[in-house]
């Protein structure tokens, strides 16, 4: 089964549940504190591969943003802080220690040779083309690939698929350009949302609405496949629409924040970019709030 990101969603619950009738004198209870349950299966720990298919027309600029996003997540020891490693670090509050994540094979699909309207079973399909232990297969389509449920119901989604000779499985990632299709459900806050309150967009620090979009709902999937790779690791909920360690946080990306509204961030002077951690290369990333397993909170670098 299958885990779905859809921001959206979330937010939309949070603004149903603002509308509940409010406590009176006497009834104010303490909030309690969120608590992704443990649930005895495996995660992913130690070195990671992680292998990338680029589905559909991609710049080498946009692939170095997320090439790079995602080497700076276990290696960039010379980036400013706050970094993208501070963020990743959270993952090792976990069972089992670090998650060290390093880029392994790229395959390109410029071709777009199954079609530029996918299915889930395309999506496994090219998710099948890396089978190796403790890895995971990322699978990036560009933003004229309409993939089935994007944007209604999900912004990317994460699973695994099971190798046929030896049973064993493989953690996959499917994540869409929503640039084109939904970029207010799945690239806010760099884009107006498509409901709720209408506060500005904020500048995305890559300069690539869908990229950065595209980072924020990677950045989920990674740390969801982590911490809850075959539906036995940490989350709260049903196992079929799970919150785990990043979307049990949606729409938290600094102190402060509440529906509509991002929370603190860092501003690039020039720009007017926002941001809330260094990369290798120079890069800034928006990250979203992480669970930590410590604190019982959801934890954010600014």
């Amino acid at each position: 089964m299958a885990s779905n990101y859809n921001p959206a969603i979330t937010f939309s619950a949070v603004l149903t549940l603002l509308l509940l009738p409010l406590l009176t004198v006497g009834e104010l209870v303490q909030e309690q504190p969120l608590v992704l349950k443990y649930h005895n299966g495996q995660l992913l720990k130690g070195r990671i591969t992680v292998n990338l298919i680029w589905y559909g027309t991609f710049t080498p600029i946009q692939r170095s943003v997320i090439v790079d996003f995602i080497n700076s997540l276990s290696s960039a020891p010379n980036a400013a802080l706050p970094s993208t490693a501070t963020w990743w670090k959270t993952t090792e509050n976990y069972k089992g220690g670090s998650s060290a994540l390093v880029v392994g094979n790229q395959i390109l699909h410029p071709a777009y040779t199954l079609g530029k309207s996918l299915k889930g079973q395309h999506l496994l399909a090219l998710a099948s083309k890396f089978n190796q232990l403790n890895s995971i297969t990322v699978v990036l389509t560009a933003k004229d690939v309409a993939v089935e449920g994007f944007c209604m119901s999900r912004c990317g989604t994460h699973g695994s698929t099971r190798n046929v000779r030896n049973a064993a499985r493989t953690a996959y990632i499917w994540v869409g350009n929503s640039e084109t299709q939904c970029p207010g459900q799945c690239a806010w806050p760099f884009h107006q949302p498509i409901y709720g309150p209408q506060t500005p967009p904020l500048v995305a620090p890559n300069g690539d609405v869908g990229v950065d979009g595209m980072i924020i709902n990677l950045a989920t999937l990674l740390a969801g496949t982590v911490t809850n790779p075959f539906n036995n690791g940490y989350f709260q909920g049903p196992p079929t629409a799970p919150l785990e360690a990043v979307s049990a946080c949606t729409g938290v990306f600094g102190s402060g924040s509440y529906p509509g509204y991002p929370g603190k961030v860092l501003v690039d002077k020039v720009t007017g970019a926002s941001y809330n951690a260094h990369g290798v290369n120079g890069r800034r990333y928006l990250v979203p709030a992480m669970w930590d397993p410590q604190s019982l909170t959801c934890k954010t670098l600014v």
